[in-house]
């Protein structure tokens, strides 16, 4: 299958790479791309070809977050639209965090918001020096709902809560220090393909056993949790901070409250 916003390509030795291909929009998450991230997803849950993912992105940027377009949209949607979309939003999260093989993510640019939520799901993560990683959200009136769950499995609440709260922009080698990536490095692209070759040696079954027995004894991430989540985001859509927010963005403004 094609895809408009990613691509898939599967090299003779079983590394499959999962593109974001929307450079022009800084690979911001819009509601096509989200559906074609999960259904690439479970297609590479169930593919005896792939024995590896990689989840890179072309353009200057990782993710830039979610589309503001498409949630502005949300803003003037039914509620029972608003938690469709945000369970959307929370499916892709959960599919590509039980992804039952080795995901490696190929960081480099900016990595915000949604993007830090994709960075989260990964299993290892590289990025280059140039990376900037932050949760920006609450500069728009936002909460960084649906990737919460797997951004504090990641880096623990008390970084969590720091760079939810702050929207600080945090350096390659402050993510590296926090948890969030596993290593900096020079040359990225070489650095994560022999990342994934090393799992070629190693029993595929065994690796999806364990990546599934460890998220078992980590933070719970269940239906519960996942709905709370997505009642948290449509909330927070229709609230006055968030029209205004996005509306600010937008207009090309600074919002009522910042001083």
């Amino acid at each position: 299958m094609s895809y408009s916003t990613i691509s898939l390509a599967t090299d003779k030795n079983s590394i499959t790479t999962l593109t974001l291909n929307r450079p022009d929009k800084h690979n911001a998450l819009s509601a096509e791309m989200i559906s074609e991230i999960t259904d690439a997803t479970k297609k590479l849950a169930n593919d005896s070809a792939t024995r590896v993912v990689i989840l890179a992105a072309n353009g200057k940027s990782f993710c830039a977050g979610g589309d503001l377009a498409w949630m502005k949209e949300q803003m003037t949607a039914s509620r029972s639209q608003r938690i469709f979309e945000a369970r959307k939003l929370a499916e892709m999260l959960f599919n590509l965090n039980v992804l039952p093989k080795p995901l490696i993510g190929n960081i480099h640019g900016n990595a915000f918001g949604g993007g830090v939520g994709l960075v989260s799901v990964c299993d290892t993560t590289y990025c280059s020096k140039n990376a900037n990683f932050a949760l920006t959200e609450v500069k728009l009136g936002l909460i960084p709902a649906t990737i919460s769950p797997y951004v504090s499995a990641k880096i623990g609440e008390t970084n969590a809560r720091f760079a939810a709260l702050s929207a600080r922009l945090l350096s390659s080698n402050t993510a590296e220090r926090i948890g969030l990536i596993t290593k900096v490095v020079e040359d990225l692209d070489a650095v994560v393909l022999e990342e994934a070759r090393g799992y070629l040696a190693l029993a595929p079954a065994a690796i999806a056993a364990t990546k599934a027995l460890f998220r078992s004894l980590g933070p719970k991430i269940d239906n519960e949790v996942i709905d709370q989540t997505v009642e948290r985001l449509a909330d927070t859509w229709e609230h006055p901070e968030a029209i205004e927010g996005v509306s600010a963005f937008f207009e090309n403004r600074a919002p009522y409250w910042k001083t």
